[in-house]
């Protein structure tokens, strides 16, 4: 259960490495929704939602190992690499499309994993619903993001 738990926790903090910067130079010169939260609460709820879905991977591995559970457990490590693309592709790069194409595969493939898990362990689908919320709010502050921010001719918003 440590190692189900570990990876998605683990791929969340490499993504800060891409974030912190960021975070602090560009991100607060975007134009943001009214709804945004604050940057504070970013750490907590994704920890909270790796947990969750470390958890859930592990309740559904450990009802057949890969050999039985390859599609949801294809669909999850799918779903985990969007995830884990998502920050170097917003607050790295700084390339709000291509983050916003991302997180709408992301959106799709954790909602056929939440599908999958289901067909599986009906709770460990459940402990997807908080992430496909949240996946689905950060895919409208992504939207808004993009819409209201268009890159700029002289190229100066790829610099910090």
């Amino acid at each position: 259960m440590a190692v189900s738990m570990a990876l998605p926790l683990a791929g969340g903090i490499m993504g800060s490495i891409f974030t912190a910067k960021s975070v602090k130079t560009w991100y607060p010169t975007l134009k943001k929704p009214s709804w945004t939260p604050p940057n504070w609460l970013f750490g907590p709820v994704w920890t909270c939602l790796y947990t969750a879905m470390g958890y859930a991977s592990w309740r559904v591995f450990n009802l057949g190992g890969f050999e039985k559970q390859a599609v949801p457990l294809s669909l999850y490590a799918l779903q985990l690499a969007l995830n884990f693309a998502w920050s170097p592709l917003f607050f790295g790069a700084k390339k709000t499309g291509l983050a916003l194409i991302d997180i709408s595969a992301m959106g799709v493939a954790a909602g056929a994993t939440a599908f999958q898990f289901w067909t599986v362990d009906p709770l460990a689908s459940k402990l997807l619903w908080p992430y496909l919320f949240w996946i689905s709010y950060a895919t409208a502050l992504n939207t808004y993001i993009f819409v209201n921010n268009p890159p700029r001719k002289d190229n100066k918003e790829q610099k910090d």
